[in-house]
């Protein structure tokens, strides 16, 4: 028999009472009877908020998203809102994706924020996670929540709360929330709905956000460059069908295929072992069909559409996957040219990325003199740069996992313009009798030759979140002096903000949000961060590794990785 501890059994028998519905009751009962190590899971502790908002399985429990965590969410942020917008008639905008429940959930979530009087535009419809940020803005609401689980397995769903500025939450509101949503019981939560209060959308906010997406990702490419360029595009059965054929045909480009067979949005992602534009599987169908027809560029988006993968064909005409350090780059040092051959450089604006990402993005933006700022992981870091410091500008920024946003128009990752704009380069660089691929080696050679590797090592449920633990706590107690046959000579701890110069022996602050990241860099210019996922039961190690040799780049680099890898140990 599993052992259960009495604090979860507490929590069960408050769902056994009649707050809760009898379907939720009785599914309870059946995992007390057969699936003890399940129920324990999805009742010993409350779901909780990490960098994109609160996302996990769904069931029943604390532990899961359903009707109740996420009704007693929306009644503490509905109590947050009236404190904070007092005397003001508050509105919220409502989006959600593809995914099982988010259409019903998102109901639930209109429900309760009508229930406390405030009005709710819900959209009609799916649609992609950027247009619900620009539609905070555009329709001057005061918050957002969009339904989305973004790229996790079919069993999950979440919630992703934006404020008025059209940005996730960041601190102070995000712990206040939390507190005021702490402070509630689920009885607390008002279900019952005043329906004049929700107005449905659509084309209004259609109309508008594919117009700014247009006028941001395009950058004077000729109608001739359009025309010739072949373009593969797949929704990988999520909301980008709703809108990235759109905005690539109003654009100019009509070359596009879109792989039917992942185009009807579906839930179980059928034909994807996972619908992640990281993971090279999921563009495999749409690179096959560009091979076929000769194509210049595969473009595959994830669920909610926020990310983007890019395949492009390389210096043997065959096409091959940018990883996301090597797409943000690209279209980084693109928006740059363009902006200096515009004469729109004037030492006032800035470039942002996050501090897991390649260090190439700095290097890149300094030499053209903008800003280069950096943030946590998380597109809310960024949105939040943007919104501090509105003296200047901001030219695009982007993250690792495959993430990019253009302007501020919009304040997350944005897959719909940032399509457009990768578009936009192959296009120019077609027409220069050059490629992306091409583009992407001549800025290896000015700036030299980087590469990435991702290790992304799954612990489920509370024994896995104990194991990460334990790993991140062995890694500061007993910290590297050497990795990869190359001195440690700085170690950066982002959960006290401090910064060890290891040669030295001093130790400095570090100006930026606390967090559960430790870094550490090598004398031979070698970055490794280890960081557990604020979303996903998941601990990541990013390394990256640099050459300035121009011969056997390839071999020398994967050789630095292997030996990282290696000497990491983990499993």
């Amino acid at each position: 028999m599993i052992y259960i501890d009495p604090k979860t059994l507490d929590r069960v028998n408050k769902w056994l009472t009649p707050t809760f519905d009898a379907s939720t009751q009785e599914t309870i009962k059946e995992l007390i009877a057969n699936d003890p190590e399940t129920l324990e899971d999805s009742f010993y502790k409350d779901l909780a908020f990490g960098t994109g908002g609160m996302r996990g399985v769904m069931g029943v429990g604390d532990n899961r998203i359903n009707k109740y965590t996420l009704g007693r969410n929306t009644q503490g942020l509905s109590n947050y809102l009236r404190q904070q917008f007092q005397g003001k008639d508050i509105s919220v905008a409502i989006a959600f994706d593809c995914r099982h429940n988010s259409k019903e959930l998102a109901q639930v979530v209109a429900n309760v924020f009508s229930a406390n009087d405030i009005n709710v535009y819900l959209f009609s419809d799916l649609r992609p996670t950027p247009e619900l940020s620009f539609a905070v803005k555009f329709l001057n609401c005061q918050c957002g929540i969009v339904l989305t689980a973004s790229h996790n397995p079919p069993e999950y769903n979440g919630y992703k709360v934006y404020w008025e500025d059209g940005g996730q939450l960041v601190p102070p509101q995000d712990s206040a929330i939390i507190s005021e949503i702490n402070s509630l019981e689920y009885h607390n939560i008002n279900f019952e709905a005043k329906s004049e209060r929700i107005k449905l959308i659509a084309s209004e906010v259609d109309d508008a956000f594919a117009k700014a997406s247009i006028e941001n990702g395009s950058f004077n490419t000729s109608q001739q460059a359009k025309d010739n360029l072949k373009i593969v595009f797949t929704s990988l059965h999520g909301t980008s069908i709703t809108m990235i054929p759109r905005v690539l045909e109003a654009a100019g480009y009509k070359k596009v295929t879109v792989v039917e067979e992942q185009a009807t949005p579906d839930g179980d992602f059928p034909t994807v072992v996972s619908p992640n534009p990281e993971e090279p599987e999921a563009l495999k169908m749409a690179i096959e069909i560009a091979e076929q027809q000769g194509a210049d560029i595969v473009i595959g988006t994830d669920p909610d559409c926020d990310r983007l993968g890019i395949a492009v064909r390389n210096a043997q005409n065959k096409m091959v996957i940018l990883n996301g350090n090597q797409a943000m780059v690209l279209k980084t040092h693109f928006l740059l040219e363009q902006w200096k051959n515009a004469g729109r450089l004037n030492g006032n604006q800035f470039v942002a990325s996050t501090i897991v990402s390649t260090p190439m993005m700095r290097k890149v933006t300094e030499d053209f003199g903008v800003i280069y700022k950096e943030g946590l992981t998380g597109f809310k870091w960024i949105a939040k740069m943007v919104k501090d410091f509105p003296e200047l500008e901001f030219i695009g920024g982007g993250e690792e996992s495959f993430g990019f946003m253009v302007g501020d128009f919009v304040r997350d990752k944005d897959a719909v313009t940032a399509t457009l704009l990768a578009c936009e380069i192959a296009a120019q660089k077609k027409e220069g009798d050059s490629s992306m691929f091409e583009y992407l080696q001549e800025i290896y050679h000015q700036y030299g030759h980087y590469s990435e590797h991702l290790i992304s090592i799954v612990k489920k449920g509370k024994k896995g979140a104990q194991e990460i633990s334990e790993m991140m706590a062995k890694m500061r107690s007993n910290p590297f002096t050497e990795i990869g046959g190359s001195n440690v000579i700085r170690i950066e701890d982002y959960s006290k903000n401090e910064a060890v110069n290891v040669k030295e022996g001093t130790h400095s602050q570090l100006n930026i949000p606390l967090s559960n990241v430790l870094i550490f860099y090598t004398e031979d210019g070698s970055k490794i961060a280890a960081r557990p996922s604020g979303t996903e039961p998941k601990i990541k190690f990013y390394i990256s590794v640099n050459t300035k040799t121009e011969t056997t780049i390839e071999e020398t680099l994967q050789k630095k990785i292997n030996t990282i890898t290696a000497d990491l140990n983990v499993d």
